[in-house]
């Protein structure tokens, strides 16, 4: 069955690209970028066989579960466009709770959905420059029938969690959700609110957090988020360190580097 829009996101412009199989989600869209197309465009399938996910790591997507990409046009420099994962966390975050109600789900920095001890969804930002506009590729994935084993982090499904939902309707909720999130966004100029709504939802704050960058560990408390989106950690001597990216693990390990003293 195809993957239709949401009343919602149809109205407000947004136009789909549903696949029964793609490789990538976000290199679909990243070639349609480059062919000249602008979006707002979701590129949706209910198969991907060559996903990825952060720093490169292979992500599955078999069928049952839900992989979809959006396409968009930013005005922003790659930074301030990089905010935009604030509307997809918490549209992401919406979309889950209305399909699974009553379901513990938490966001996790910088761009995984929590539930049940495991990663059920993960956000992945790309951006590239062409025709002397920034394309920003939003995707998205979703375990909704099933998760991955052969990962190092561990997954969760919503079927495994008692949860039966149609990636179809995920889709929908979700579509419409991003529409309200991205007008509260505003082009740049709602991301306080956004990330208050963010750390409203978010897992581990105060609570001891280790973030792996390069081949060194910060350790600390995790605080807060600053308003570029940095993760701020206490660290032991009461200095405040402000994380730019890297993989969030919850509890002590070592020491630190690369982090920037705030």
């Amino acid at each position: 069955m195809p993957f239709t829009l949401g009343p919602r996101a149809a109205q407000a412009g947004y136009r789909i690209a549903s696949f029964e199989t793609l490789g990538s989600t976000n290199a679909e869209a990243l070639s349609r970028a480059r062919a000249g197309e602008g979006g707002p465009l979701w590129v949706v399938a209910a198969e991907q066989t060559q996903g990825r996910g952060r720093r490169g790591r292979a992500w599955s997507t078999s069928k049952g579960n839900l992989a979809a990409s959006l396409l968009i046009t930013s005005a922003l420099a790659p930074g301030e466009a990089a905010t935009l994962g604030f509307v997809a966390a918490l549209a992401l975050d919406e979309a889950i709770r209305l399909c699974a109600p009553g379901l513990d789900i938490a966001l996790k920095w910088p761009n995984d959905v929590l539930s049940g001890g495991g990663k059920l969804a993960g956000i992945l930002l790309e951006s590239e420059r062409t025709q002397g506009q920034l394309r920003v590729v939003v995707g998205i994935g979703v375990n909704v029938a099933s998760a991955p084993d052969d990962v190092a982090v561990p997954a969760v499904s919503l079927a495994g969690l008692g949860r039966r939902v149609r990636p179809e309707d995920l889709f929908v909720a979700l579509s419409d959700a991003w529409v309200d999130f991205h007008a509260i966004w505003d082009g740049g100029a709602g991301v306080a609110k956004l990330r208050n709504l963010w750390l409203a939802r978010a897992a581990g704050i105060g609570q001891p957090v280790s973030i792996s960058v390069g081949d060194e560990i910060v350790r600390g408390v995790f605080e807060t988020l600053d308003e570029r989106g940095r993760l701020i950690v206490r660290m032991a001597d009461k200095r405040e360190i402000a994380v730019a990216a890297g993989d969030v693990h919850f509890g002590q390990v070592r020491t630190v580097r690369k982090a920037e003293a705030r």
